[in-house]
């Protein structure tokens, strides 16, 4: 399993859109190969920032299946105007502590 985490800092002003937006784009996301779930918080600290949490089966379900489908275009125009900056992707394993 992959996780995919993004930390989205939201303009201000803008989260209650992004969050209706969210809710839809999350319908697109849950339909692709390889998605296993995702969860969206948002910080205590800063209202407008949010993190995002997706699980993968492989890294290439995201990188290569998702961002290269024709969800993903429905996907970033949904959510892509929100962002400033634009959000840095990151992709983890689980250490194995056994």
């Amino acid at each position: 399993m992959i996780l995919e985490v993004a930390v989205l800092q939201v303009k201000s002003g803008l989260s209650d859109e992004f969050e209706r937006n969210f809710k839809q784009a999350s319908t697109i996301i849950s339909k692709i190969k390889g998605y296993i779930s995702h969860e969206l918080q948002t910080c205590i600290e800063e209202d407008s920032k949010y993190i995002l949490l997706v699980r993968w089966e492989t890294l290439e379900d995201h990188t290569e299946g998702f961002r290269g489908s024709a969800e993903y275009l429905e996907w970033k125009s949904l959510l892509h105007h929100f962002y400033d900056p634009f959000p840095t992707v990151e992709h983890y394993t689980n250490v194995d502590l056994g």
